[in-house]
Order: structure tokens, then C-alpha cells, then sequence
């Protein structure tokens, strides 16, 4: 097996791995235009009031950069700082470092909204009760602060000791020993087992704890786990990456037959299906039906097969979107912003960006700029959909609001821009 680790490095240090754009969020709620105004800005208004305070609690607490806090502001938003301000003091009470509650908020925020008392507390102590040091439970907690989501005195000891067992391992250079003391043939020898040797072929921390603290089945069993392993490797996927995770998991929870159905389904369609899965391995988990339906979504927007599959090919996340946001993106996009329809096919991204968040405000903007004859020569003319949605918040701040001398029309503009206006 660990000939085969060797010789799977070997292989990937010698591939050239493509650079694949950034997904955006695909499955959020999304509405039409016609409500956006209406409906949406009071949303808009309240969401936005939240993350400003997050993002001011997180710089001002914690030291965070704005551009960090602004990230972890769109996982967990709060307006008082009231709890927030009782868990920091709880794990500053039992002897985490600033450091290292600054490391346990930025990779789990949504501890920031637990009740310390209540949940937080209760866990921290069941932990030091059963034989945790201070140090040890410091140092858990902040390698893997989601054992603290886990419910139920058991399952929480389990997974911290599972922890605990890696981290050890880290420390130590007898990793058969420490195997060894575990019950032969047990959950937790199998589990402990395959997770150290995938940290042993460069599976990094941060993909394996998260493997230790759930029950799925990738990291399972013996014989099936080292076949799987065995594919992945050969397959020649890079085991620092998340895709080596997933393609594990798929690998480990599919048979070959049907594998090869899934991927024959992508090649009926016109797609090189392991090329897919290459790039995608999760795509591999979606039902034939779910794929077909996609395509029927798009052909019935008016898209060709050919405008499908090039839309795919740039941006494969186009099949796992449901139809509901295609629909309303697309329409929102092409009806009620009137690019045309084969700007999507160029762009195909942005139908994976956020209605609520990227999409309706930056388009607000962009009407409101047009109705006062503001934009390109003759006052009125639309911009290309990738200057609009695709460039970040700040090149799109200084490209569409703050390059205006008039300081009212700018305090208009980012007032719709954050969804702060009235309804």
C-alpha cells in the first residue's frame, strides 16, 4: 500500500493540473425583478444592517481584516453583541489563547451564535471531566472546532477522541503502535487507520478532521476503503485537494457498473464523461434524472444543445443548478435586464451567483444609472454582463459609483448597492 502512496506521488508531481474558476454559492433562494424592489430591499436592508455590525464585531474583537470579516459575515450575521461577546469569554475562561479563538470563529463562526452558558459550556466540561488536560482540549478545539456541533455526551467524546488520536500521531513516529491500541476490527481502529494513511499520502489536516467527525462512509471499513484508495490514485487525483476527498467518497460509495452508467450518461449528452468526473468528482452523485432534467431546463429557456454544452464545458456547475434558480436567473438576466441571451452562454458563471446578494443589488445599480442617462455614450446603454456581475465589490464600486464627482448621487448609489433604501 505504501508503494502505491509513493508511487501515486510520483505520478501527481509530474501532471499539470488545470486551473478551474471559482464556483460561486449554486443553490440559493432567488426572486424575479419585479419583486426586487418591493420585497427584496427590506431583506436587503435588514441582512446588510446585521453583517455591518458582524463585520465591524469581528475587526473590532477579534482583529480580524475587514476583507476576513466580511467572508465570515456571510456564514452567521448577529446585531447585538451580547452573545458573541459571552462565548469569547468562555473560551477565554478556560485557557484559549487569542490566537486560537480568533483560528476556532474564523472556521466555525456559527459557535458565535450558541448560547455559552447553556451548550457551549456544558460541552467544554463534559470534555475536562473525562480526563481532557487544558492543553489538550485548547489544542482539539482549535484543530477542530466542529466537534463542538456535535449532540450528546458520546458522540462528542468519541469524536474528540478520534482527534486527539491524529493529532497524537502527528507527534509521534510509531504510527503501527498507536493503531495497535485500538480494538482490532473496530469503527474506530478502521477509521483511525485509513485516516492516517490518508495523512500519510498528503491528505491535508484541514480535509481529514472533518472526515474524523462525521459517520461517512469514505474513511470506512479495510478492504473496500484500500480498493477505493487504490482507484483514486491511480486516477491520479491530488491528494492535497478537496476533489481527492470527493472523489474518494464517490469512488468509495458507487460500484464500477454504476460508475460507468453515470458516467456513460455524460457521454450520451455529448460530454466526455470521465473528463467530468476528473473536474467534478460530486458530479458523479447526481441521479440521471436530475442530469436530463437540467438539460430540459436550459433547452426550454431557448438555449441549443450546442449553447448547453458550452456552457457546461466553461462552467460544469450548470448541471447540478436547479431549474427554479436557472429559470429566474436566466429571466431576470435576459427579460428583465435585457442582455441577450447568448451573453449567458459566454458567461455562464454568473447564473451561479447570488440572487439576492451579487445579482439584483449590482443590477439595481445599473438601472438606476440608466434611468438618469448616466452610463456610456448615450446615457442609456447597457454594460457587458461580466463588468457588472463578475468583477468583485470593489471594482465594481469604482467602475459604477464612486468615479462620480456629485457625492449625493454616490450616497444614492451605495445606498441601493447594500439594499439600505426604503421599499
Amino acid at each position: 500500500m505504501y508503494s502505491l502512496i509513493l508511487h501515486g506521488r510520483r505520478s501527481i508531481e509530474l501532471q499539470k493540473w488545470r486551473k478551474l474558476a471559482d464556483s460561486a454559492n449554486l443553490l440559493q433562494n432567488a426572486f424575479a425583478f419585479s419583486s426586487a424592489r418591493a420585497v427584496a430591499d427590506v431583506s436587503l436592508r435588514d441582512g446588510r444592517k446585521g453583517k455591518n455590525f458582524t463585520v465591524s464585531y469581528l475587526v473590532g474583537s477579534l482583529g480580524f481584516t475587514t476583507k476576513l470579516a466580511e467572508s465570515i459575515s456571510r456564514r452567521v450575521s448577529f446585531e447585538v453583541n451580547g452573545n458573541a461577546d459571552s462565548v469569547l469569554s468562555l473560551f477565554r475562561s478556560h485557557g484559549f489563547t487569542d490566537p486560537q479563538i480568533s483560528s476556532i470563529i474564523m472556521n466555525y463562526p456559527r459557535l458565535l451564535m450558541v448560547d455559552a452558558e447553556k451548550s457551549l459550556g456544558p460541552k467544554l466540561n463534559f470534555l475536562l471531566s473525562r480526563g481532557a488536560s487544558s492543553s489538550e482540549l485548547t489544542e482539539i478545539v482549535s484543530e477542530v472546532p466542529k466537534i463542538l456541533g456535535k449532540k450528546g455526551e458520546k458522540t462528542l467524546g468519541r469524536y474528540y477522541d478520534f482527534v486527539k488520536v491524529v493529532i497524537e500521531a502527528d507527534k509521534s513516529s510509531n504510527l503501527k503502535k498507536i493503531c495497535h491500541s485500538l480494538p482490532q476490527g473496530s469503527k474506530q481502529e478502521n477509521k483511525i487507520r485509513n485516516v492516517l494513511l490518508l495523512r500519510d499520502l498528503g491528505v491535508p489536516k484541514r480535509l481529514l478532521f472533518p472526515l474524523l467527525i462525521s459517520d461517512a462512509q469514505a474513511v470506512c471499513g479495510k478492504e473496500k476503503f484500500e480498493e477505493s484508495l487504490k482507484k483514486v490514485v491511480v486516477m491520479g487525483f491530488d491528494p492535497t485537494t478537496a476533489k481527492f476527498v470527493q472523489a474518494l467518497r464517490i469512488v468509495q460509495g458507487l460500484s464500477d457498473k454504476t460508475m460507468l452508467e453515470k458516467v456513460n450518461v455524460y457521454t450520451r449528452l455529448g460530454f466526455d464523461g470521465w473528463e467530468m468526473f476528473n473536474r467534478y468528482p460530486i458530479f458523479l452523485a447526481l441521479s440521471e434524472k436530475n442530469i436530463l432534467n437540467s438539460v430540459e431546463t436550459f433547452l426550454s429557456l431557448g438555449f441549443s444543445r450546442d449553447e448547453f454544452a458550452k456552457m457546461v464545458k466553461h462552467f460544469p456547475p450548470c448541471i447540478g443548478l436547479s431549474a427554479e434558480l436557472v429559470k429566474k436567473k436566466a429571466g431576470f438576466l435576459v427579460k428583465k435586464m435585457n442582455w441577450p441571451r447568448t451573453t449567458l452562454v459566454s458567461h455562464p458563471a454568473v447564473l451561479g451567483y447570488d440572487m439576492e446578494k451579487r445579482i439584483v443589488p449590482r443590477c439595481n445599480v445599473i438601472k438606476t444609472l440608466m434611468s438618469k442617462g448616466l452610463l456610456g455614450e448615450t446615457g442609456n446603454e447597457l454594460p457587458p454582463i461580466g463588468c457588472v456581475l463578475k468583477n468583485t465589490d470593489k471594482e465594481f464600486l469604482n467602475r459604477f459609483v464612486r468615479k462620480f464627482d456629485d457625492q449625493e448621487l454616490v450616497a444614492e448609489l451605495m445606498t441601493i448597492f447594500t439594499g439600505d433604501c426604503a421599499s
